[in-house]
């Protein structure tokens, strides 16, 4: 088991190894004395590890179970406020919690409802997919979607504790396992190149616990330098606001993970045509992702993807900030004017 220390407006830990599932009552006791726990789960998850989960926090706890149906779809204003209503309703006070048990989509609709339910509780977070375990899980940000776009109501709210069971990652499709390797591929291509070189070589067959671990730590750091997102943590966008727009135009039949990976190709492409990307590394991130089995192109026009972006909640009056790679392990902030926005894309679609 690998143990991961993050430093901000509230420090916590983060665990990641097997078996982390049946410690969550000891660990979150250590840290918390909660009567009572609301378990915010979904309907995927729920048959899988609630019952285990629930064993784990009754040992030092009243339980109140709320369920969500699975999907991005869920991430909404009525999903959100009947949370509110239920722990309202189970009478959870400030000196209580929530647990998100699930995917970024549990973890963001609960962070957001523990932001915000009695002016703010204290609340866990166990990711039971590679994408929440290398990054949604970590780092505060919270929030559910509007009709007019991607998370625009939210807040940045850190967990008390985050554990990543791996064990929960070997019931995964493997489709849905590939959406998290985008993540773990933006960290490489963002900051570390012996993680992308390792990707390289060893594809799905990758260490988890190190690389989730290592991911986990590179996204610390930013978070320790720029916790609201103001400067460095906005590269952690590489590769999202393309990708919302491709999400958004899908319907969403398009998933977060391959959506990402889309817009690391557009924008890998396009920064290598404005000469700011060696070749090579272009040639190295496609790459990456065909290795992965993930897509590099979409079939929406330019001029819908620009339209969405402008939605995006990243962008700043009249500019748009996109991150570019220029070489593996570089990339950089790149404000760009929206009226070129739709010659961008078409220069990497």
């Amino acid at each position: 088991m690998k143990w991961v220390r993050v430093s901000a407006s509230r420090a916590y830990d983060v665990g990641i190894g097997p078996g982390l599932l049946d410690l969550l009552g000891v660990e979150i006791a250590a840290r918390l004395r909660p009567q009572k726990i609301g378990l915010v789960t979904d309907s995927r998850v729920a048959p899988l590890y609630a019952a285990r989960v629930r064993a784990a926090l009754e040992q030092v706890a009243e339980v109140a179970e709320f369920v969500i149906p699975a999907g991005e779809s869920s991430k909404n204003g009525q999903e959100y406020l009947s949370l509110l209503s239920f722990l309202a309703g189970k009478k959870l006070t400030r000196s209580d919690c929530l647990v998100a048990l699930g995917g970024g989509v549990v973890g963001d609709l609960t962070g957001f409802a523990a932001a915000t339910y009695l002016r703010g509780v204290a609340y866990v977070q166990v990711p039971t997919t590679l994408l929440a375990a290398v990054d949604s899980s970590v780092g505060g940000k919270t929030a559910i979607d509007l009709p007019e776009g991607k998370n625009l109501a939210g807040a940045f709210y850190q967990p008390s504790l985050v554990l990543c069971d791996t064990g929960t990652l070997n019931t995964l499709p493997e489709d849905i396992f590939r959406d998290g390797c985008a993540e773990v591929i933006k960290y490489g291509v963002l900051y570390d190149p012996a993680l992308f070189a390792h990707l390289e070589e060893k594809g799905l067959g990758f260490d988890r616990e190190t690389v989730i671990a290592r991911c986990v730590e590179l996204k610390r750091d930013v978070v320790a330098q720029d916790e609201f997102d103001r400067g460095e943590r906005q590269k952690l966008n590489l590769g999202h606001t393309v990708g919302h727009g491709v999400e958004a135009r899908s319907g969403f039949t398009v998933s977060h993970g391959k959506a990402v990976a889309i817009g690391m190709a557009i924008v890998s492409r396009a920064a290598a045509k404005m000469g700011l990307c060696k070749i090579e590394d272009r040639d190295r991130i496609l790459a990456v992702l065909e290795r992965f089995s993930l897509p590099v192109s979409t079939s929406i026009p330019p001029e819908e993807l620009a339209t969405a972006a402008l939605s995006d909640k990243k962008r700043a009056g009249d500019t748009v900030h996109l991150i570019l790679p220029a070489a593996i392990g570089d990339c950089r902030i790149v404000p760009t004017p929206v009226s070129q926005l739709v010659d961008f894309l078409k220069a990497g679609m």
